[in-house]
């Protein structure tokens, strides 16, 4: 039950939209997620502006209305377009093929979604378990904020990220307002609700892949083996899942495919599915990682180039109101969502990685399509490799060959290089080479898709005089028996290795442990409202908001300003008899609790000294020990939450 609410939360609104402005077949269903996220982007102010609280029944009315006012606007259009040129109505020649085709389509999708689903189930070896990386917490934490409050506006999350009085605070958090209308609900906890959707997130992978492949023409063979090996590789989507885990930016980089199927009604339009569809995706972009726009930028700049250089054909005259419109519907929805993101884009553009590979190694990286991996994925590397030099040959979606040698490129000298131009290049990529990295596979996709369609063939041609079949059917036997065999040599996809990877940060620790999260649900029992919890901002305390609904002192692992009373509590707590601020900090934060967990977010992390140094003394009464933490209720502070209370502001000492 779990599972089905997670997937009808990210298709069921996109969906819904998609039909009513005119999106059909495969571009349909993947668009379902990509609009689901613009629906939700554009919901935030509007609702947030308005005052209506953020919650299932009025999402679902704001989707409502954007479909019906859709659908309208669809309509109208049609009709003035059939009023004044009758022979545009048509749209593109429908690229729907046999039965057969769609049957093996949708099988090379269901390939794609098992691998993918039992690397992830295998990786994190449960949907309780929780993701030990630096990011997962604050992920936590937003979803919960934002349940619990009812608004999820960027400006009114601050204090989850130790700034509750920055009102011009900024964080993307579409994603997270997404899975907040579904947290809490038939049974959903926090971890498997985190969980569930980067599966959902990972199931919209190969039907992207499958929908852009079909949109731009690619035979049905090369199309289901796309889809079937987008979730093979390890640079993406699982490095940055259990690196981060960079949940919203995985989300961002697997809705690209669907945005790429859907600009194909650029070059041929039927009625407002192309501009208004790509109008929305944008705003959901935006609202999931700002990067990602110009992602698909780049990738629609090099579309218009295969347009100009003649590779795609385009009627100009036929297609100019809606590449105006399109980009008219851009600019108004996205820009809106994208000016509050400067507020932090120097300390984006400003982020450092040191290099991790020679020239020659990131382009050998580049070249086998295995970013950021120790060793090569062979199997399905080179006959990747193969398959770009075949979409060359073929003249087929050379735009796609573009972008692997940007993206490619692009990884292979951030990698390698430290200059000037190269960090002005991958500013918006925080200067991060494995979320690069996450680029490069898409076109491996398609281009292993193109080896086994021409290797097919290829095959069944030499064996045709000796094995009495159809040709179509000896091609799809080939083709079987390609994929066999790469299965076979890969260990199942790849299954195992990518497992491995994703579940590095998939333990019982050591950032939260079992024993931790019986720390943080007594205190969920003996905290009243408005009370908070002082914690150490190195352990895994920041987690008790997320897992437990408990309000902790410090939020983050970079943990309060010093001059804020919740970074000289972490200063000083243990000196309470030495320093009456303490106590005064404590009673206006309302903390009568302290918590010290074993566990640390990373071996270097600084830990809060004054929570990190207690024993049990006069001040400090141990209440609640484990072998995973220790909670000390603090002598004095008994008295100082009442039932209902609301917490002290945290602002600067002396302000």
């Amino acid at each position: 039950m779990n599972v089905v609410l997670i997937l009808l939360a990210f298709w069921v609104p996109g969906v819904v939209f998609g039909a009513a402005v005119g999106l059909r077949g495969w571009t349909l269903a993947a668009a379902g997620p990509l609009l689901t996220f613009g629906i939700v982007a554009l919901g935030i102010p509007v609702l947030g502006d308005f005052g209506i609280r953020w919650n299932l029944l009025d999402v679902a009315l704001w989707t409502v209305l954007l479909s019906v006012v859709g659908f309208a606007v669809g309509f109208g259009v049609r009709r003035f377009t059939a009023r004044r040129h009758g022979d545009w109505t048509e749209g593109e020649d429908s690229p729907d093929r046999s039965v057969r085709g769609q049957v093996l389509i949708g099988l090379g999708v269901l390939v794609g979604m098992a691998v993918g689903t039992v690397t992830f189930l295998r990786g994190s070896h449960s949907l309780d378990r929780v993701q030990q990386g630096w990011d997962a917490p604050f992920h936590g934490n937003l979803v919960r904020w934002i349940a619990e409050h009812g608004d999820a506006r960027p400006s009114t999350v601050g204090t989850i990220a130790n700034l509750p009085d920055q009102a011009d605070y900024f964080y993307p958090d579409t994603y997270h307002a997404l899975l907040a209308l579904v947290f809490d609900k038939a049974g959903l906890t926090m971890m498997p609700t985190l969980n569930l959707a980067v599966l959902a997130v990972i199931l919209s992978v190969p039907l992207g892949v499958a929908a852009m492949c079909h949109a731009w023409r690619m035979p049905a063979l090369g199309t289901a083996a796309a889809a079937a090996v987008t979730t093979w590789f390890t640079a993406f989507p699982y490095d940055s899942l259990w690196r981060g885990p960079l949940w919203p930016y995985v989300a961002g980089v697997a809705m690209i495919p669907a945005m790429l199927a859907i600009a194909r009604y650029l070059l041929r339009p039927r009625g407002i599915a192309g501009p208004v569809a790509i109008g929305v995706g944008v705003a959901g972009l935006t609202g999931l990682h700002t990067s990602i726009v110009f992602v698909i930028a780049v990738y629609f700049i090099l579309i218009l180039l295969a347009v100009l250089c003649r590779f795609e054909k385009l009627e100009w005259r036929r297609s100019a109101p809606s590449l105006i419109a399109t980009v008219v519907l851009a600019a108004v929805l996205g820009v809106p969502l994208v000016l509050p993101s400067l507020y932090n884009a120097g300390g984006v553009t400003s982020a450092y990685w040191s290099s991790e590979a020679t020239v020659s190694g990131g382009l050998g990286e580049t070249i086998t399509f295995s970013p950021m991996s120790n060793f090569p994925q062979w199997w399905i590397g080179v006959p990747a490799l193969i398959g770009i030099v075949l979409m060359v040959r073929h003249r087929r979606m050379l735009w796609m060959v573009a972008a692997y040698v940007v993206f490619g490129g692009l990884f292979a000298a951030t990698v390698s290089l430290e200059t000037p131009l190269i960090h002005t290049l991958t500013g918006i990529f925080y200067n991060d080479h494995w979320r690069i990295a996450a680029l490069v596979p898409l076109a491996g996709s398609v281009a292993f898709g193109e080896f086994v369609h021409t290797g097919a063939g290829w095959l069944a041609r030499k064996t045709e005089r000796r094995v009495k079949l159809q040709p179509a059917t000896l091609t799809l036997v080939s083709a079987v028996v390609i994929g066999l065999v790469i299965g076979g040599l890969s260990r199942g996809g790849y299954i195992g290795r990518n497992s491995s990877t994703l579940g590095i940060n998939y333990n019982d620790g050591p950032t939260v442990s079992k024993a931790e999260e019986a720390a943080y649900a007594w205190l969920a029992q003996h905290t009243q409202p408005g009370e908070r919890v002082m914690n150490d901002k190195a352990d895994g305390s920041v987690w008790m908001y997320a897992l437990a609904g408990v309000t902790p002192v410090e939020w983050t692992f970079y943990g309060a300003e010093p001059d804020t009373k919740a970074g000289y509590l972490s200063a000083w707590l243990d000196d309470i008899d030495k320093y009456p601020q303490v106590r005064e900090d404590l009673t206006d934060l309302h903390v009568r609790y302290a918590l010290k967990g074993v566990g640390k977010a990373t071996p270097d992390a600084k830990q809060s000294v004054g929570v990190a140094d207690l024993a049990a003394g006069p001040d400090f009464r141990v209440v609640f020990q484990n072998a995973g933490a220790t909670i000390y209720e603090i002598e004095g502070q008994q008295g100082v939450v009442a039932a209902g209370a609301a917490t002290g502001s945290d602002r600067p000492h002396g302000r």
